[in-house]
């Protein structure tokens, strides 16, 4: 990498003041100057992101409602007892309950509308076909339903329920294969189900070893057809796609991005942004300033796209660069998001289609939903909707090395690159690559070349390679981050016999 030129370096370093300025409601532990060590630091006690924080909490539950109904086919009941009870306290206020609150369902629309009009907005969310739901902006009704995207394409040939496995559902032999102990994957998943924390809820779990599925079972209510969030899983997703672009050589990894920032320059050539790589955006490490952390997450940033109709797009662009790109590991949804906009731009015309046509319909994900923003954008990031199988195929054809039914769909080069710790982690345990998590350094009763997507709320697909297996888990914990995907593979791994050497 290039280093900066002075003028590049004298605007870092001005950002940098600005930013700690702006975040001197939080100080860290010796970074204070001598002034500041002198004299009482300043305190904001005032939330004043208290509005937003309440209006996306209304944007939450619409889209937790409007799709737990029409793209998960749950019952209110459901919904309201184990998706919209999280936003309760963590996020705002949730309204109404099962029976009865200030929100409407509106059945013939597939459209929900939460809250009543005060300072706080009412929030719509609309099912939109082949998407699932689409927020809506506070300003907009349900008479602009009609103007939201939708992706009319029809199902893949053939019914799954008579299609093999992994290609179908279809799941003819249930024994249990040499070299795995059936007492100690019955444990295993009684320790993913039956947790002490009540804040950790398993809803379901798939075991796939040697390509076959050696064990798999869901909760009360659910089961291999019911579609989840996928939270920050998607991110997993979208390296994939821009993946297989990557491969064909219409995206390089090395190169600037390649598109404008906001707001817009005089002289866009001479923005520091424009030296930000896909690589840099892929391993977290863009160098641009945090909107997604120190408990922001629920007030602006992102959360404007993924639960108050804000463009996606807009929004990642319209952020200042504070460190050096590749220098600083910080993770940030609108990092993916800068990812899957270099994406759209080499796409075109195609970009609605691309999931399907190059990835989900080839490997048999058939209930799999990508999500856009009101303005078409894929918010992938966190916003798809699929069930516990799909994330197994999904899962299957990394390990395989990007080939399936001897296609090869991605190349071994992509997936080394999303599995080599980003270089801004190495002084923290290597835990990143690129859109996947690592095995952390200090780990060492897991083997270390297995690698996992990771969701919020619990939303797990590991790979192990050393043992043919990968593991999928989905949750709705109430605790951020409670579950531990890599103690659920260590427990799993008592049943496998390893198959080969770590590499």
């Amino acid at each position: 990498m290039k280093h900066p030129t002075a003028a590049v370096a004298l605007v870092l370093s001005l950002v940098v003041q600005a930013a700690c300025v702006a975040e001197a409601d939080t100080p860290v532990p010796g970074n204070a100057t001598a002034a500041e060590s002198a004299a009482p630091q300043q305190q904001e006690s005032y939330d004043y992101w208290q509005f937003n924080r309440e209006m996306i909490a209304r944007g939450m539950q619409a889209i937790f409602l409007c799709n737990g109904l029409f793209t998960s086919n749950r019952t209110l009941e459901q919904v309201f007892e184990q998706e919209i009870a999280y936003i309760q306290g963590r996020v705002g206020t949730a309204v109404g309950t099962a029976e009865s609150g200030d929100y409407e369902v509106d059945w013939e629309q597939q459209a929900v509308a939460i809250g009543a009009p005060g300072y706080v907005p009412t929030m719509r969310a609309a099912f939109r076909e082949g998407l699932g739901c689409v927020i809506m902006a506070p300003d907009q009704t349900f008479d602009e339903i009609e103007s939201l995207p939708v992706l009319d394409m029809a199902p893949p040939p053939g019914d799954p329920a008579e299609i093999a496995w992994p290609d179908g559902d279809m799941v003819a032999d249930r024994s249990m294969p040499d070299g795995l102990d059936a007492a100690a994957l019955d444990a295993a998943s009684a320790w993913a189900f039956d947790r002490e924390s009540p804040e950790q809820v398993t809803l379901s779990l798939v075991v796939v070893h040697g390509g076959r599925i050696v064990h798999e079972r869901y909760a009360p209510g659910v089961d291999m057809t019911t579609r989840t969030r996928t939270w920050s899983t998607a991110k997993s997703i979208a390296v994939s796609l821009i993946g297989i672009l990557a491969d064909q050589g219409r995206l390089e990894l090395d190169a600037p991005l390649g598109f404008g920032w906001l707001p817009e320059a005089d002289a866009p050539e001479t923005d520091p942004r424009a030296q930000i790589t896909l690589r840099h955006v892929l391993n977290m490490s863009s160098g641009l300033y945090p909107v997604d952390n120190r408990g922001q997450e629920y007030a602006t940033g992102s959360g404007l796209a993924y639960w108050a109709g804000a463009s996606s797009i807009v929004g990642a662009r319209h952020r200042a660069l504070i460190r050096e790109p590749g220098s600083n590991w910080d993770y940030e949804n609108y990092d993916t998001l800068l990812g899957v906009y270099a994406m759209k731009l080499a796409l075109g015309d195609d970009y609605l289609t691309f999931p399907r046509t190059a990835l989900f319909d080839r490997i048999g994900m058939r209930n799999t939903f990508l999500s856009v923003d009101r303005f078409g954008d894929f918010i992938l990031s966190s916003q798809v909707y699929t069930n516990a199988r799909d994330l197994a195929r999904f899962g299957l054809l990394y390990l395989n090395g990007g080939v399936w039914n001897g296609e090869r769909l991605l190349s071994e080069e992509w997936i080394d690159f999303t599995r080599t710790p980003a270089p801004a982690t190495a002084d923290s345990g290597n835990f990143y690559g690129g859109q996947w998590w690592l095995v952390p350094d200090d780990r060492t009763d897991v083997p270390a070349n297995a690698y996992s997507t990771a969701g919020n709320r619990g939303q797990y697909v590991v790979v192990v390679p050393t043992h043919d297996l990968v593991i999928v888990r989905r949750g709705l914990d109430y605790g951020r981050q409670g579950f531990n995907r890599w103690d659920l593979t260590r427990e799993v791994l008592k049943a496998v016999t390893p198959v080969a050497e770590e590499q």
